[in-house]
């Protein structure tokens, strides 16, 4: 269960130090598998980093939703290989729009990973960002 704080008139938010990780699926914790190709989703295998990774997050106490372009007509195939390879997770969302080069705009503070081929625990970086003008 996601411990919340709320505050009046506001949606809540995760405790201290508890983030909330929206995974992408295809390319991020196992092979490139298009929607065209639901029957590869079946076969493909995880990348051991991302597993080992993932339920270490989860075993930390994070709130892990794998949120994927896959349609909902596959979900049910999704959950089966999550759930086969040991992922721990607490949601799965498709839907997410094709495409990439995502721009998320939200009331939330949203940082962003782009995965390179390899889960690791996160590390601080200073890097240029686009924002709206003050």
């Amino acid at each position: 269960m996601m411990e919340l704080e709320y505050k009046e008139h506001l949606s809540p938010i995760l405790k201290d130090g508890v983030k909330n990780y929206l995974i992408d699926i295809d390319g991020t914790i196992t092979d490139d598998v298009p929607n065209e190709e639901p029957e590869r989703m079946v076969t493909c295998e995880p990348y051991p980093d991302a597993l080992e990774t993932v339920n270490k997050w989860y075993d930390e106490g994070h709130q892990i939703c794998f949120f994927t372009s896959r349609t909902e007509n596959l979900k049910q195939i999704t959950i089966d290989w999550l759930d086969k390879h040991g992922f721990k997770y607490h949601s799965v969302l498709c839907g997410k729009p094709r495409g990439g080069n995502y721009h998320w705009i939200d009331n939330h503070l949203v940082r962003a990973t782009r995965y390179k081929g390899k889960f690791t625990d996160l590390v601080e970086k200073q890097v240029t960002i686009e924002v709206f003008k003050d």
